[in-house]
């Protein structure tokens, strides 16, 4: 058997990350099996649906490496894959259902008259669930097409998946109860039912619903806050699914060869945008850095900082120091320009050390005389000037770095040092001179 999967987004708003983590399960185990991973769109409500949510949707999926074997953009033996463009389709099947008595109209509306006998369904997370359509009060006769000829989300998905052979179809748990109508439905129509999986929901931290209005709900802001794909990707599949290891960090490739639908937990996940964060910032250690150079440029350039002939120097020197590749600008400005502001608190620290504030010009004046610049020679010149003032080498690192840099925190002192230069590092010492404590 082919493994066929699908994801049927609805364009009425952007891609929301509960979207994209089914999205990422189904390609994911196509990937996995060697099988077809279908896009189709659910776009019958004209009223909600609009092109920019469509866009959203394919450039979300795009970004996140979601690429589709079937579908918009790329054809197919199934298509159309919108589902506005095959109401032929579902009145012929429709007619199936007409010839064999299985709908009735009612008030103009048409239902679909259930057998009245227990439905058992396997489900490959949540194992065996039993609807019971014996007592119809319960479960009365579902309508499949509406008094304005329009047909229901129910009927229209049973029919794609049958007409584009879907053998697995991997949804959020919210869709569970559907799953025995859409198996009665798909008797009726003679049809073969795919394996059906159902997804645990993603909560926020306190166990609330997700809402679309939440940090880290949509997709597209990812981009735009600097997040890297295969972080996103990373952290999406670890919604709801383990790997039953200790590790947490994979590669696209990685999570192809160990993704399993076993391995999807029962209960719900639970979001947490930190630990996205997290996520992310292991995966910019692991890349180059040319590739980091290339994520950072667009938001330095956005923060109207310069570009250096030193630029890839400069990124490699902050590259471990951010989480977000929007954070760039910050770690970077004072090795990028000179207007960088300085933290009062690190200033005040760093004036605590008397000495060091009474050795500003000599300290300059030292650097001014020291020739063949590097970070060494520029520690055995403040090593020379602590000593004459009576003070350890050591004591001075600290306010150093905070005169050439303006924060307590950043790359090596030795980076910063070399990255600088000599001119640079001798106006900062001065200007740190007149820095005010406030």
């Amino acid at each position: 058997m082919t493994v066929r999967t699908r994801f049927a987004p609805s364009p009425t708003g952007y891609l929301h990350v509960g979207g994209a983590r089914t999205a990422l399960f189904n390609w994911l185990f196509a990937r996995k099996h060697g099988g077809s991973f279908i896009l189709r769109v659910e776009d019958t409500d004209e009223a909600r649906n609009t092109d920019e949510a469509r866009q959203a949707i394919f450039d979300g999926m795009s970004w996140l490496g979601l690429d589709w074997d079937e579908g918009p953009g790329k054809g197919g033996n199934s298509g159309p894959y919108f589902q506005s463009r095959r109401r032929d389709i579902y009145d012929a099947w429709f007619q199936k259902l007409a010839d064999a008595g299985r709908v009735y109209q009612d008030d103009g509306a048409w239902r679909f008259r259930f057998e009245r006998r227990p439905v058992t369904m396997n489900d490959l997370v949540c194992g065996e669930v039993t609807i019971d359509y014996r007592d119809e009060s319960n479960t009365p006769d579902m309508v499949v097409k509406r008094s304005d000829g329009s047909y229901v989300f129910h009927f229209v998905n049973v029919v794609d998946d049958l007409e584009m052979n879907i053998t697995h179809v991997i949804r959020g748990e919210d869709h569970l109860m559907n799953t025995p109508k859409h198996l009665q439905l798909i008797g009726a129509l003679g049809g073969k039912a795919p394996q059906y999986a159902h997804i645990p929901l993603i909560l926020n931290p306190d166990g609330s619903k997700m809402s679309k209005r939440d940090a880290g709900a949509a997709v597209g802001d990812y981009p735009r806050q600097g997040f890297l794909p295969a972080a996103v990707v990373n952290f999406i599949a670890l919604l709801g699914w383990s790997s039953k290891t200790d590790e947490e960090i994979f590669t696209m490739a990685e999570l192809v060869e160990r993704f399993a639908l076993e391995n999807v937990n029962r209960a719900p996940a639970r979001f947490d945008f930190e630990k996205c964060k997290w996520v992310n910032q292991q995966h910019i250690s692991k890349i180059g850095v040319e590739e980091f150079v290339t994520a950072a440029k667009p938001f330095v350039e956005a923060a109207g900082l310069p570009v250096p002939e030193n630029f890839t120097a400069i990124m490699a020197a902050v590259k471990d120091k951010v989480r977000l590749i929007e954070e760039v600008p910050a770690a970077a400005d004072f090795l990028l320009g000179d207007g960088f502001a300085y933290d009062p608190e690190a200033v005040a620290k760093a004036r605590g050390n008397t000495a060091f504030a009474g050795a500003l010009e000599a300290l300059a004046e030292s650097f001014e005389k020291t020739a063949d610049w590097s970070a060494d020679a520029a520690k055995t010149a403040l090593a020379e000037v602590a000593q004459s003032a009576g003070a350890k080498p050591g004591q001075w690192m600290f306010p150093l770095r905070v005169a050439l840099s303006g924060r307590a925190h950043g790359p090596d002192l030795g980076e910063i040092l070399n990255l600088l230069g000599r001119e640079r590092c001798v106006a900062r010492l001065r200007r740190f001179g007149s820095v005010s404590m406030g």
